[in-house]
């Protein structure tokens, strides 16, 4: 399929989901927000975990600095200011955490996000009860489900976009270099540092804005909802579930498992946890590099044999 026929069959996509909320009840349009919230998170952790293989559970703590800076200047600031506001704050953030971390590797890599998505938890808490005095906030806004929805797709829209550009061009060959060796990458030229630096802050700062558009969805937002550090390995299981390295791998990831996911915790609230994390053995075990590069796999056809030589020396 090429190029101009794969856009053509987007866009038709994309305007068939932009109309589908006009014929579904609340409860559709909010499976809708829901579903599309986390197809741009994973497709947005992917987009730096994918080609590096830096395992990230830091998306919970942008995602929740877009959802209180909403809450916070919400009732000062015109909303395309605010959204502008969150992206700044989370770019911040972003480039001040890669330059101090983005050097470790593996299960220290690990282990600092997810202590960062508690810090930030934490300080948003206690300067919460100390300085205002409450733990939450109110949003008022002038949004409904399918208004969010529709930012939600147009965001899911320019990111897939994005990534599908940075695929092709030498920032994305230079990603896949340092995931596959970073010594031999730093040799052959590449800016190892700058390529990690640049990729993380544009992850984070796209999950920020899914956090700061859903905000006034919830109405009343405070550190245990928005700063959950299920959203973080939700997000890692759909994209790895589909392939992480592929540019339609976290859609096709998140949609069905959140699906599951959300009846799951209607029908098994106590057990939620527990079968969350007999998904995500399962899926490292049978599945470590996705759905797509597994059904891949099984059609490649296997290479044939070359055939014998039936030529012998001399008289038969």
């Amino acid at each position: 399929m090429n190029t101009t026929v794969a856009f053509i069959l987007a866009a038709a996509a994309l305007a068939g989901l932009a109309i589908a909320p006009l014929f579904l009840n609340a409860y559709g349009i909010g499976l809708l927000v829901g579903m599309t919230g986390y197809v741009v998170l994973a497709s947005a952790w992917a987009m730096f975990s994918g080609p590096t293989r830096y395992v990230s559970l830091a998306t919970v703590a942008f995602f929740g600095i877009g959802a209180y800076t909403v809450a916070v200047l919400s009732e000062t600031l015109p909303y395309p200011l605010v959204l502008l506001c969150a992206c700044a704050i989370g770019l911040t953030v972003a480039l001040i955490v890669g330059l101090s971390t983005l050097r470790l590797a593996g299960i220290y890599f690990v282990i600092f996000t997810f202590g960062l998505a508690e810090l930030i938890r934490q300080l948003v808490t206690w300067y919460e009860v100390n300085v205002t005095g409450t733990l939450g906030r109110y949003i008022f806004l002038p949004f409904e489900g399918i208004h969010i929805y529709w930012q939600l797709l147009a965001l899911a829209a320019a990111t897939l976009l994005l990534s599908w550009w940075i695929n092709r061009s030498r920032l994305g060959l230079a990603l896949r270099a340092v995931g596959d060796d970073e010594v031999v990458a730093a040799h052959a030229g590449i800016n190892v540092s700058r390529a990690k630096l640049m990729l993380f802050a544009l992850s984070a700062t796209i999950i920020t804005l899914v956090g700061a558009i859903q905000a006034p969805r919830w109405v009343y937002v405070e550190p245990a909802i928005v700063f959950n550090p299920t959203i973080s390995f939700l997000t890692l299981i759909m994209a790895l579930l589909g392939g992480a390295t592929r540019l339609w791998g976290p859609a096709l990831g998140a949609i069905p498992l959140f699906l599951l996911f959300e009846w799951l915790s209607a029908n098994f609230p106590n057990y939620f946890s527990i079968i969350l994390g007999v998904f995500f053995i399962g899926i490292v075990f049978f599945l470590p590099q996705g759905v797509l590069a597994k059904i891949e796999g099984l059609r490649r056809p296997a290479r044939k044999a070359p055939p014998e030589n039936k030529e012998r020396s001399g008289a038969e």
